[in-house]
């Protein structure tokens, strides 16, 4: 239940803004950055309890995983939880789950290293160069939902443009 009667649903006290109503965004990109999935909650909404929500969220059948060709997942420390590899193994992906600042320290030990969660932080933060989702104006989530969307669609087209 929001707090503020402004607010909408799928909004909670943002834990970091004087809980002030908020909504959090869980996004599933490909390895390029392409968006895939994506749903909405509360800001005061555990990521890892989105993930399955997300991961349904794709809207074209995924080709099944093999041996030859995994379909990896990567997630951040937040998403260390037993539910989250139940989660991993139902969908058949091949989970990679990394400490804090794992990355980090494995970048300066080896040479080429490639960091694999800077690929969603770079498209969220290309998302919030739309300012109309930048801060949460609709009500109704289906609308939200619909203006993030319509983002997607255009950082797809515009990297596929290239």
């Amino acid at each position: 239940m929001p707090s503020s009667p402004w607010a909408g649903e799928k909004t909670g006290p943002n834990p970091t803004d004087r809980a002030k109503d908020g909504v959090k965004r869980s996004l599933l990109v490909e390895g390029d950055g392409l968006p895939v999935g994506l749903a909405v909650d509360g800001a005061n909404r555990n990521a890892f309890k989105m993930l399955e929500e997300t991961i349904q969220s794709v809207p074209i059948r995924r080709p099944k995983p093999t041996a030859k060709d995994p379909q990896n997942l990567c997630l951040d420390k937040g998403y260390d939880y037993t539910e989250v590899y139940e989660l991993i193994k139902e969908f058949r992906f091949t989970g990679h789950v990394r400490a804090r600042g794992e990355e980090a320290k494995l970048i300066k030990k080896r040479a080429g290293f490639k960091a694999r969660r800077w690929v969603v932080e770079r498209t969220h933060s290309g998302m919030n160069r739309f300012r109309r989702i930048l801060i949460r104006w609709e009500k109704k989530p289906e609308n939200y939902l619909a203006f993030l969307h319509l983002v997607c669609a255009i950082i797809t087209w515009r990297a596929l443009r290239l």
